[in-house]
């Protein structure tokens, strides 16, 4: 069971939340928050998987609210999904350097919300094509005051493509298809290239495709 957190100042959006996500079998809603601090304390007593958050809430906001849930040790189980609009796009940027592990807009279809749910649960990123894609693209300008490329010495030649086709977007299957690998030996390089990079997820490591400069804005 996927346990869920909804954290939004406005109660009609948290309730139409809830009635999407306790419609299905495997997610249950543990508890909502109208603030930051609130959420907080939430995630803090009850066991949570995965938190849909606005950015915009009083009483601590949700970029706030995402920086303690990723200082926190005891809180490494808890993906932070963003819900957000493109005009947000400088918080996001500082949302996913301190963990935020999807994003989603506010005017969502129900079955991308579901499945966002789902995805960030089994540890993964939502960084699939449409519009996470476009958004990253969009704030990767706010990602980087210039590129590092230093912090890659350590990956291999084959690790770099890896990690690019990452940054681009790409899924393990997809990077499998595109470099005529495994899915299983793709997701080894991922796994390798985290490991190396010390990325706490998927989502960091296409931060770290976009400071390094190793992707920029628009590619293919």
């Amino acid at each position: 069971m996927i346990r869920v957190a909804l954290a939004d100042d406005q109660h009609l959006v948290r309730a139409g939340f809830r009635a999407l996500l306790e419609a299905e079998d495997d997610v249950i809603v543990v508890g909502e928050a109208s603030g930051g601090e609130e959420l907080l304390a939430l995630v803090r007593r009850e066991s949570v998987d995965v938190v849909l958050m606005d950015i915009r809430m009083p009483g601590g906001d949700g970029l706030w609210a995402t920086e303690q849930i990723a200082a926190d040790p005891a809180l490494a189980g808890v993906h932070v999904v963003i819900v957000t609009t493109f005009e947000l796009d400088e918080y996001v940027a500082r949302a996913v350097r301190a963990g935020a592990a999807g994003f989603l807009v506010k005017d969502t279809e129900p079955v991308d919300l579901i499945r966002a749910v789902r995805v960030v649960a089994a540890g993964d990123a939502l960084l699939s094509p449409g519009v996470t894609k476009r958004l990253l693209e969009r704030m990767a300008v706010g990602l980087r005051d210039a590129p590092d490329e230093q912090r890659l010495s350590a990956l291999t030649d084959r690790e770099r493509e890896v990690l690019r086709l990452v940054g681009l977007g790409l899924t393990n299957d997809e990077i499998a298809t595109r470099l005529v690998l495994s899915p299983l030996t793709s997701k080894t390089h991922v796994s390798r290239i985290m490991a190396k990079l010390h990325a706490r997820d998927r989502v960091h490591l296409v931060v770290v495709a976009y400071e390094s400069g190793l992707v920029a804005p628009g590619w293919q």
